[in-house]
């Protein structure tokens, strides 16, 4: 044992390192930090910038050179239907989200529960559609819609997306019920309660961090979906911001860029607040549902 006495110098040397370490990490940090944010702030400011200000090259990009204007606030809610647009995403992306939690809940616990030789080879095959691009289903999804009648119209968007959010969904709700004991819910059963029962009142609750994973998944790709959304829609009464910002802000050569970062930025601001409120029950449905089954 007297090979491993610890001298003062040692204690020190090592508290030496320790604190160049820990400084180390929190540079690294702040770093990752500033490099992450570092768009979302130079979007913010060139919202405010005057053409001249923002054009010339020895200007510094992230301060003001010339003095702020809210012109292009102005250009982007009065001259175009950027509010329009953003009613449209939301109103089609709550029912997205709804449509695919009605559909992707109930095929996700059968899966999962009912124990049937096929239910693995099922569950991979509907992942396996999420996986097919959209180009290749768009001839016979554009027949689909006019059978239903429903081109140039946002309902359409409503009907198209959940063949896109819905295998994802199902898949990752699979993971994540697999990390719920059966007993819970056969205990709700010897209790009294139906299969539906248990499920609703028993297990329904224990899946909600699984259940906010797909509600900002299916949001954000509807909110962010562009092939479909500029195929099926043309009038400007009925855009999405994916399709209705740049149409509108980009007319042939001239681009109105201003404009469109202040969209950037106003679509950005809501989207993160969600989801920094349930960052952590979407880091949950996300890994648990990943990692199991």
């Amino acid at each position: 044992m007297d090979g491993l006495v610890v001298t003062d110098a040692d204690r020190r040397r090592y508290a030496r390192r320790h604190l160049a370490g820990r400084i180390a990490l929190y540079v690294i940090a702040v770093l990752s930090a500033l490099a992450a944010a570092g768009p979302f702030v130079w979007a913010a400011i060139t919202t405010f910038k005057q053409d001249s200000d923002l054009y010339r090259r020895r200007n510094n990009p992230f301060v003001f050179n010339e003095t702020p204007t809210n012109d292009h606030i102005d250009l982007l809610f009065n001259r175009t239907g950027f509010a329009t647009f953003a009613w449209n995403t939301l109103w089609v992306g709550v029912l997205v989200v709804l449509i695919t939690l009605v559909l992707s809940l109930p095929a996700a616990y059968s899966l999962a529960r009912l124990d049937r030789p096929w239910s693995g080879r099922m569950g991979i095959a509907i992942f396996f559609v999420y996986l097919v691009p959209p180009t290749l289903l768009f001839l016979s999804l554009s027949r689909l819609v006019v059978a239903l009648g429903l081109q140039d119209s946002t309902w359409s968007l409503v009907v198209i997306y959940p063949t896109i959010t819905v295998p994802v969904s199902v898949w990752l709700l699979i993971g994540f019920l697999k990390t719920i004991p059966k007993d819970i819910e056969e205990q709700a059963m010897v209790d009294g309660y139906s299969r539906v029962g248990a499920m609703v009142r028993v297990v329904a609750p224990l899946l909600f961090p699984g259940l906010v994973a797909v509600v900002v998944f299916a949001f954000t790709l509807t909110a962010s979906e562009f092939i479909y959304a500029l195929a099926f829609i043309s009038p400007s009464a009925e855009k999405v911001i994916s399709t209705g910002v740049p149409t509108e802000l980009v007319r042939g050569d001239v681009f109105f860029w201003q404009s469109l970062q202040a969209a950037a930025v106003l679509v950005a601001v809501p989207i993160a607040l969600v989801f920094n409120l349930f960052l952590d029950r979407f880091i949950a449905g996300f890994t648990q549902g990943a990692v199991k089954g």
